[in-house]
Formats: C-alpha cells, structure tokens, sequence
C-alpha cells in the first residue's frame, strides 16, 4: 500500500480544529483539580492496573501499561505519589523517557468500573530506601520509584470503556485466533534480522 502523505489537508491550528469541534463546556474545565483528594486516594488504591505515559526530549513516545496488587502506589500526600518500578526486561523506556522530560500522564483503570482516572505531573527516578521498603512485593522492594508530583486529576468519562464495551466477556474475542506471543516476538525479530530456534 502506498504511504500516505497526511500534511496534505492537515489541520495546523487550534482556530481550525475549534471550528470543527468546538469548544468544551465550563464544567469539564473546571472538573480538573491539582490535588490527590480522597475521591483520587480511593481510586488509585483500588486500580490494579495504570498506564505510564512519557516521551523524551525528541518527542519520542512510549504508554506502559503496569500492573501490581491495588495499594501498590505508595501516596505520600495530596501533591505526591510514587510508582514502584518492579523488575522487568530491562528495557526501561519510560525511565530513559523521564530522566530527558519529566512530564508523565498516568490512566488508572479499576475492573468493572467505566470511568478511569487521569493523572499529570513531572516525575523523578528515585532510590529512596525509606519509601522504597513501604513498598515490597513478596518481601522484595522495587530497585527504584517513579516519584510522581501531582499537576492534575480528573476523571474522565465512561464513553471509551463503555463503548468499547472491554469488561463485557460477552464481545471478548477468541484469543485462538491470534498467533502466540512467542510466535509474534520471533516473526518481529526476524523483520529486524534476527533469526530464533524454538
């Protein structure tokens, strides 16, 4: 398929795009606050699962997705929390990511509910002890922490979650018909020149 040019009839301004959309309502500006609440504190300690977005310097992006037991996330006060940074494959693209721009937004999903809870800030690699062993999984504490200081919070509405219809097992998909995991690493390392025996 040939390659797109999308500049060609793109939007270059906000002028433009308002034109099209318009503009929000006062109440969805005002709905953000800059403070971890007690409404905020409650969702963040039920949520198993966040997604982690950074970018670097370049304007690079990167969306983790990570998942530990609900309280995992140690909040400090209502202007701090800090992100455990268990092991994983090394990689580290979002503490590269941060360490270049500090920026990050976190999305926290609690399983069943359809509204999700939206977090910016700027945040900070950490190698405190003290709060790093508040932390521990299975008698292990994370090696470092994400600390993050809170900008805004809001939480956004059910319409994705909701239309997308994901906590229903009735529209889940047959995973069979997907290749494995292991299937698709070895197909995209070969892309890239790397040849694997199973």
């Amino acid at each position: 398929m040939e390659v797109i040019d999308f500049s060609i009839d793109s939007i270059t301004s906000e002028k433009e795009i308002r034109e099209i959309i318009g503009v929000p309502h006062e109440l969805v500006i005002k709905k953000s606050i800059s403070i971890l609440d007690d409404h905020c504190k409650r969702f963040i300690s039920m949520s198993p699962l966040f997604f982690l977005s950074t970018s670097n310097t370049e304007g690079k992006c990167d969306v983790s997705p990570r998942g530990d037991l609900p309280s995992s996330i140690a909040i400090l006060n209502k202007h701090q929390l800090v992100i455990p940074d268990r092991p994983g494959n090394r990689r580290l693209d979002s503490i590269m990511n941060i360490l270049s721009n500090p920026h990050v937004g976190l999305v926290f999903l609690i399983p069943g509910l359809e509204e999700v809870l939206r977090i910016n800030g700027v945040a900070t690699i950490i190698k405190n002890k003290e709060i790093l062993n508040k932390m521990s999984l299975n008698g292990t504490p994370p090696l470092l922490g994400i600390g993050v200081n809170v900008e805004e919070c809001y939480i956004h509405c059910p319409r994705a979650l909701k239309e997308s219809k994901v906590w229903n097992p009735e529209t889940w998909q047959n995973s069979m018909e997907l290749p494995s995991s292991k299937e698709i690493f070895f197909d995209h390392l070969k892309i890239n020149g790397v040849e694997m025996k199973e």
